[in-house]
């Protein structure tokens, strides 16, 4: 397609430079460009087709950056990118040094908050509205979230203060139906139902619009107005009132999400109204792409693929090991076909996460609880009081925002609740807000729980049989990628590690998946590789402590590795341990220090890190001359 307008768009000025009429062609020619681009560099691709008409009427509408846009986790948010300078840069999306993959302040002015983890964009934007207030008295503010995000108790909380609170805030509630997989829950059948009030929405929407023209909304009279309305609804609907306006939000729509010329129109109409609203608008992730329309899951973030045919492009080989995740969701159903109390929890990842293969044979054993993680966690908690064996699968980074709920109501009253923690660990172009490298630092210090992380797949298997029968809180933290098949039967014991290699001069701890890095960076060492010994310690709590004696009597230099922060994880346990026992060896840790990690891939991360074969071997080399 030849872009007549957007190669001309370097910033929301220029597009508010051009006519209305030309609108409809820059929303085709953004969508083109997105397509195209996101078939050669993967990201996000159905949210942001769906968001197209949306975000070219925010920008041609609202003075941006003075007025501020705060999106949602910024799955949404990559025509926001082109349209405010950097479409040039667009090939870097998601690159290592190249444009983050979310929204982010530190990288462009137009982006107002940081986006990553969901249902914070109400919240956050309430916040910049009132404090706007105190300093700016013409700005406008506007959060763009999900109906997906909607399913987060954070989400509540900033619509109920936003409520309590004096402010001009515009929630535009992007409604498609979807997360990543279809959304489960009765607040997304309460959006379905409110969208199909087309005779009550047609009629609102022409008397408020009369009613402006004529001067007979103000501030003496607009709450009989609102109850009117209210009541025309419940009359014409058969529904009370929603529960936007129930919260005292002046609710619009639902409008459609893919008519830029009408989103036009109504923002310039609301944008300037007073009080706090909502506005309502139905689109469709994917939209105008066939493939990503009629596969919405697959094409959510579906890699590289061929624009023409849709074909994806998968990796090669014939005797690819099964993703860490496959692993997961076939041992979970084996264990759930034998045992009717196994039940599995994710909070709107099931494909992710492959629970999805459970799911397809109990399914009224599987409980999608949408993206929810701290009530994922109390829910698990309830269902384990009541005698079940819940799985708890939740992503690394997600699980950061459960915390209060596994310390306050899992592992205070030791309930048997077992957490699956995916995507621990780097994790690649997704960058800063969705590495893994959090869990075995902040898990490590609650009482009664324990916590392992398997080198294999093998061992992944053994430690969800064990943690069946294990009574009280336990965690299990794998990688994303591909797994590793071991050595052995596969059968653990909670709190024993085990020797790979013997050696006589340094002594290597690892746990979980890295420890197949370290073995082959000492297997790189050729002769030297006699000197060291590496340890698989499996748990970091219950810690082996045999093991530690054992190389604390015996070896005057250790290092320990793992795929997490130095702070807190397993280096730190190893130091506390020998202080505690009066043993003097020299500790070097191997792992994440004091930061934030950006993205890239995996391999370019780990040289970054010095945590790849390469890294890890100049440590043992450096530890060996010493």
């Amino acid at each position: 397609m030849e872009y007549k307008y957007l190669n001309t768009l370097y910033n929301p000025s220029d597009l508010k430079a051009l006519p209305q009429e030309t609108l409809p062609r820059v929303c085709e020619e953004v969508r083109d460009f997105i397509v195209q681009e996101l078939s050669q560099n993967p990201g996000h691709l159905g949210s942001s087709l769906g968001t197209v008409e949306l975000t070219v009427a925010l920008h041609y509408v609202f003075d941006t950056p003075n007025d501020q846009l705060v999106w949602d986790v910024g799955h949404q948010a990559y025509a926001h990118k082109i349209l405010t300078g950097r479409r040039e840069r667009f090939h870097t999306n998601r690159q290592f040094k190249g444009l983050a993959p979310f929204p982010s302040p530190m990288e462009s002015e137009y982006d107002a908050f940081i986006a990553g983890h969901a249902s914070n964009s109400i919240s956050a934007a309430l916040g910049i509205e009132i404090g706007s207030q105190k300093v700016l008295h013409n700005r406008h503010v506007v959060a763009i979230i999900g109906d997906g995000a909607m399913t987060g108790g954070l989400a509540f909380e900033g619509l109920n203060n936003t409520s309590m609170n004096k402010n001009n805030l515009l929630i535009v509630l992007n409604d498609n139906n979807m997360a990543i997989d279809p959304i489960k829950g009765g607040f997304t059948q309460y959006l379905v139902d409110l969208t199909t009030s087309e005779r009550y929405n047609r009629w609102r929407w022409w008397g408020y619009r009369v009613a402006r023209k004529l001067h007979l909304i103000n501030d003496d009279n607009k709450g009989r107005v609102q109850r009117f309305t209210n009541n025309l609804k419940a009359l014409l609907t058969k529904q009370g009132n929603n529960i936007f306006q129930g919260l005292n939000l002046r609710y619009f729509g639902p409008a459609d999400g893919h008519d830029v010329l009408s989103l036009v129109r109504i923002f310039s109409e609301i944008k300037d109204y007073e009080g706090p609203k909502v506005l309502h608008i139905i689109t469709k992730k994917g939209k105008g792409y066939g493939p990503a329309e009629n596969d919405q899951t697959t094409w959510h973030a579906p890699g590289e693929f061929c624009v023409e045919n849709g074909k994806r492009k998968t990796e090669k080989g014939n005797n690819l090991e099964p993703l860490w995740q496959e692993v997961f969701g076939e041992q979970l159903l084996k264990m759930a076909k034998a045992d009717e109390r196994l039940v599995g929890v994710t909070p709107a990842m099931p494909s992710g996460c492959s629970m999805t293969i459970m799911q397809s044979e109990l399914p009224e054993r599987v409980f999608d609880v949408g993206i929810a993680e701290g009530h994922a966690v109390t829910f698990s908690a309830g269902m384990a009081k009541a005698g079940l064996v819940p799985y708890c699968n939740i992503y690394s980074s997600f699980l950061q925002r459960a915390y209060d709920n596994i310390i306050h109501d899992v592992a205070l009253p030791k309930l048997h609740v077992v957490f699956c923690i995916d995507r621990a660990g780097i994790v690649g172009n997704d960058g800063a807000t969705h590495h893994g490298l959090l869990d075995l630092a902040f898990l490590r210090p609650i009482p009664n729980m324990v916590i392992g992380a398997p080198m294999t797949k093998e061992d992944l298997e053994s430690m969800m049989l064990l943690a069946k029968e294990y009574d009280g809180p336990i965690a299990i933290r794998y990688p994303r990628g591909r797994s590793i098949s071991g050595v052995g039967d596969g059968k653990l014991t909670i709190g024993k590690g085990i020797c790979l290699k013997e050696g006589s001069k340094v002594a290597v701890l690892s746990i979980g998946a890295i420890g197949n890095t370290v073995s082959e960076a000492i297997e790189a060492l050729g002769d030297s590789a006699i000197q060291v010994a590496h340890y698989d310690m499996r748990w970091l709590k219950p810690i082996d402590e045999n093991i530690l004696h054992e190389i604390g009597q015996k070896f005057a230099t250790i290092i320990t590795v793992e795929d997490g922060v130095i702070s807190g994880g397993l280096g730190s346990a190893v130091l506390e341990f020998m202080a505690d026992n009066s043993y003097v060896p020299h500790v070097t840790r191997l792992g994440v220090r004091d930061q934030f990690v950006e993205h890239g891939s995996t391999k370019e991360l780990y040289q970054l890190l010095k945590l790849d074969k390469e890294g890890i071997c100049e440590s043992l080399l450096q530890a060996l001359e010493q």
